[in-house]
């Protein structure tokens, strides 16, 4: 079935949007689609798998633990290893976010 990753509905989205695009025992290939949501008050992602995550379309921004902030636009990736927890404190609020996100289990250690 044909796709189209930066097709997006016309209207606001009330939640994020989690589409699984390939999946089996070893990856995960999502895409998502943020609205100006953020990652709840209190609540961390922490993932026993790495993470890859690739922007697509809008702008972001993810915090670890550690206070580490980064911005993302367009084009911009990053590697998110396995347990590194870490949070959604921005998505644009005018124009949807896209997001591309791999989840792996690294073979290197």
């Amino acid at each position: 079935m044909k796709s189209n990753i930066f097709t997006t509905e016309n209207k606001k989205y009330e939640n994020e949007i989690f589409e699984t695009i390939l999946q089996n025992d070893c990856i995960l290939l999502e895409r998502i689609i943020s609205d100006g949501q953020t990652t709840p008050d209190g609540k961390w992602y922490d993932d026993d798998r790495d993470e890859w995550v690739l922007l697509l379309k809008g702008k972001a921004e993810i915090e670890f633990e550690d206070g580490e902030k980064v911005g993302l636009l367009p084009g911009d990736y990053l590697l998110i290893k396995a347990n590194r927890r870490h949070k959604v404190t921005y998505t644009d609020l005018q124009n949807k976010t896209i997001w591309l996100t791999l989840y792996y289990k690294s073979l290197i250690k």
